[in-house]
């Protein structure tokens, strides 16, 4: 391991016939979950996840509001079950980098104050593709159900990994001619950080289905430039690379030598996910510099759907594909557009919503959508009220 041009840095291996065999025979198997970061849903852990995420809020950090709110006490917000599990669990193929692709999420009920949450998950099959990034490439596919203390669903999430050689990335180099750091002017970040300052969630103030018209935009909510204190502040919230130090990271890391590589400047085993914020890491994985973690940009993604609905909207379902990366010193402008409005067959009124996640590239790197309920003035209905138990507030 050189480090130099990123080779061998990262430990290699190959997708062979042998392990998609054995691959085929766990298709359908609940697996097993190495670590869980997150299983209370105690006042520190919502608040951590949310100062990571960059979303303040006050329905996830201020008791003394969320108590006032139909939820009777702090809610956490949808994307916090990330930070119980990512929705997939890193399995076999060791040496072959595993991408993060895309969630398709329904929520069914909220993650209150003090909930306990349990996941489990599925493999659920595989395919394999060609690539223009590292050729032959797989397609893992994983399902994650959460449960709360009550034994009851409160979300599930469709998961896609891309599994790629390590070493086929780097010498296809896809993406070596995007000039980064991005050359911003100062002008230009001011006008970025003052724009991201004037947002604010919608709160309080209720939003009706019936002021709710197709086409209406939905943000932008910005992110960004992206660096090493944002990548470091979701990962110690959302617990995505099980940061641990000394002994107990030199345990996990020899019973699975693959979860890690050896960083030649300080000496220190890394885990794997440090491709988010080790240069030479990132470039051994074929990229050419740091980037996002794709369960981060969906979780922006929902905070746009937050930030708009307001405290008494429910969002019910989220889709996103991670298309292109978010590399550091990039800037996302994430939008949406109302398509539909609609009375659903439970009753409900829903409002579908395109979304978007455009860089300074004008690339969009997470096209999206979802649904939102939201309470109707004329039926006095009210979608987060059906969805509290009864006592809670």
């Amino acid at each position: 391991m050189t480090g130099e041009a990123g080779e061998r840095v990262l430990p290699e291996g190959k997708i062979t016939k042998e392990a998609l065999e054995e691959w085929k025979k766990r298709i359908g198997v609940k697996l097993r979950i190495p670590w869980q970061f997150n299983e209370l849903a105690s006042y520190e852990a919502i608040r951590n996840y949310a100062n990571g995420l960059g979303d303040d809020n006050p329905l996830w950090t201020d008791r003394g509001y969320a108590a006032k709110t139909v939820y009777g006490s702090l809610v956490a917000p949808p994307s916090w079950l990330y930070s119980v599990c990512l929705t997939y669990v890193l399995q076999g193929l060791p040496g072959v980098h595993a991408f993060h692709s895309g969630n398709d999420w329904e929520f069914l009920k909220p993650v209150l104050y003090m909930d306990r949450i349990r996941p489990e998950v599925v493999f659920t099959g595989f395919e394999e593709k060609e690539s223009e990034f590292a050729g032959h490439m797989v397609m893992e596919y994983q399902e994650t159900k959460y449960f709360n203390q009550r034994d009851e669903l409160v979300a599930k999430a469709k998961a896609w990994l891309v599994r790629v050689e390590r070493q086929a990335a780097r010498e296809k180099g896809k993406y070596s001619a995007i000039e980064l750091p991005h050359p911003w002017t100062e002008e230009e970040i001011e006008e970025i950080e003052n724009n991201s300052l004037a947002e604010k969630p919608r709160g309080s103030d209720v939003r009706y289905w019936e002021d709710v018209n197709v086409g209406d935009e939905v943000g932008p909510l910005i992110k960004g430039p992206l660096g090493l204190g944002d990548e470091f502040a979701y990962f110690s919230g959302a617990g995505v690379a099980a940061l641990k130090a000394h002994r107990v990271a030199l345990k996990e890391f020899r019973k699975h030598p693959a979860w890690a590589f050896r960083d030649r400047k300080s000496w220190r085993l890394e885990p794997i996910a440090g491709v988010h914020w080790n240069f030479e890491a990132a470039k051994a994985a074929g990229l050419p510099y740091p980037y996002d973690a794709g369960i981060q940009r969906q979780s922006w993604l929902m905070q746009l759907f937050t930030d708009w609905m307001g405290d008494e909207g429910w969002l019910k379902t989220n889709y996103a594909e991670y298309r292109k990366f978010v590399y550091w010193s990039d800037v996302l402008w994430i939008r949406g557009k109302v398509t539909k409005k609609y009375v659903d067959a439970n009753g409900e009124y829903c409002v579908d919503i395109e979304t978007s996640a455009l860089n300074q590239r004008n690339e969009d790197t997470m096209p999206g959508r979802g649904t939102v309920i939201l309470p109707s003035r004329e039926a006095g209905t009210r979608p987060v009220a059906l969805r509290v138990p009864s006592g809670s507030n």
